[in-house]
């Protein structure tokens, strides 16, 4: 009998957390609100990061040294450093005098620290395609530029979709640090509603379960693109 009033007990207790983390003041819209800051920071990113990977992965793969240089040293400070340390610098030094956003700052120190990601990825990617291709290519009078373009990348990017998918969903978690800059998303939104309620628990609860029905739908999501085109390659 004391077992099921305990159960009884923590049941209601939860619920009554639940209600004043979530439903009091309407404060799930503090969550809804912290999503859409979310998507949007990640997606600036890996528009950023795209841009920037594809220039530095043409940079390794160049037969200048200058080039392969540039692109190395920018690989391995960024993958050499922690993400936090990077969106601080860029935050409280390169962007202390600038007036931006906050969110727009960090949205380019994310892209930044994806972009060396994304660099690595689109070059494992160019170099699977075979090399007769590029030949080929010139053979019908491309140039070289034109032959990346049209015939190579587009290739690639078939390859690389699974991996950038990744990238992308990572990018979504990683987030999560933007709130030492004052961004209110996700987990920042978590850490007003438990300053407004003195419940530590059911907030981060919540945004657990956010972030997974997040990261979830958006691997549906992407499945559903990878799918579509790999039609093209189904006999």
């Amino acid at each position: 009998m004391d077992l099921f009033q305990s159960l009884a007990d923590w049941w209601n207790n939860l619920g009554v957390s639940f209600y004043r983390c979530f439903i009091q003041e309407q404060r799930y819209m503090w969550i809804l609100k912290g999503v859409g800051t979310t998507l949007l920071i990640s997606l600036i990113a890996v528009i950023i990061g795209l841009m920037i990977g594809l220039l530095i992965a043409l940079c390794n793969l160049s037969k200048k040294k200058g080039l392969r240089l540039i692109g190395k040293v920018y690989t391995d400070v960024i993958r050499g450093t922690p993400s936090v340390t990077q969106l601080m610098i860029i935050y409280f030094v390169i962007f202390a005098t600038v007036d931006l956003p906050k969110f727009f700052i960090a949205a380019i120190a994310f892209g930044i620290n994806s972009g060396a990601y994304v660099a690595e990825i689109i070059r494992a990617g160019i170099m699977s395609i075979d090399k007769g291709q590029m030949e080929a290519g010139r053979s019908l009078g491309l140039s070289q530029g034109q032959t990346m373009k049209l015939i190579i990348i587009p290739q690639a990017v078939k390859n690389i979709f699974p991996a950038l998918c990744n990238e992308f969903i990572t990018l979504v978690k990683e987030t999560a640090i933007v709130g030492y800059i004052g961004v209110e998303d996700i987990q920042k939104q978590s850490d007003f509603i438990k300053s407004a309620t003195y419940l530590p628990y059911m907030p981060l609860i919540g945004v657990a379960v956010v972030y997974f029905i997040l990261i979830k739908i958006l691997i549906i999501g992407l499945g559903v693109v990878e799918n579509s085109l790999r039609k093209s390659d189904r006999r």
